[in-house]
């Protein structure tokens, strides 16, 4: 059984995917396992900044309340201005990934450091391009990491949730002969 499966959710708003976090929080998923990607320049104020203190990163803007209670309920934060994706706000462990995508070079031919790091955690490249255009649209991804009990737990709320598609994927498993 893998412990890289992904549950991928599509969300219209940023309160959206914020209840549905605020859901598998209190179904007793584990927040280190979650991971949230969006942009923040759809706003009629402009974000003055964002900075970090020790370990929270805070932001001020229309947004800055969503992604500040993000950045402290789950495990790491991150703001990237992206070629192709423009300015992407993350939390969670898609952030170790798009920094090794960035400090590896590992960005393959023809999709962005985002798509790397999607790659790097199971996520096939039609889908990679799907969520990359999700984004540009101004929509937010809710990822969840885990074996395959914990996605499917996950997609099964994530379903009844205002997710405009949820999908799951699977790491598979190599059979050598």
């Amino acid at each position: 059984m893998s412990d890289t499966n992904t549950a991928v959710a599509v969300f219209e708003s940023h309160e959206a995917a914020d209840e549905a976090i605020r859901d598998l929080q209190k179904r007793g998923f584990d927040m280190e396992r979650l991971s949230v990607v969006g942009q923040d320049f759809h706003t009629e104020e402009h974000v003055v900044g964002y900075y970090n203190t020790g370990d929270r990163m805070k932001c001020w803007g229309q947004r800055g309340a969503f992604w500040g209670a993000l950045w402290g309920t789950l495990f790491g934060s991150a703001f990237f201005v992206l070629p192709g994706l423009g300015p992407v706000l993350m939390a969670g462990p898609l952030v170790a990934a798009i920094v090794s995508a960035i400090e590896g070079a590992a960005v393959m031919g023809g999709i962005s450091a985002l798509g790397a790091a999607l790659a790097s955690v199971g996520i096939p490249e039609n889908s990679i391009v799907e969520y990359e255009a999700e984004l540009k649209a101004g929509k937010f991804l809710l990822i969840v990491h885990g074996t395959d009990e914990e996605v499917a737990r996950a997609k099964q709320h994530l379903d009844a949730a205002a997710s405009t598609v949820t999908t799951l994927h699977a790491v598979p498993i190599s059979v050598s002969a």
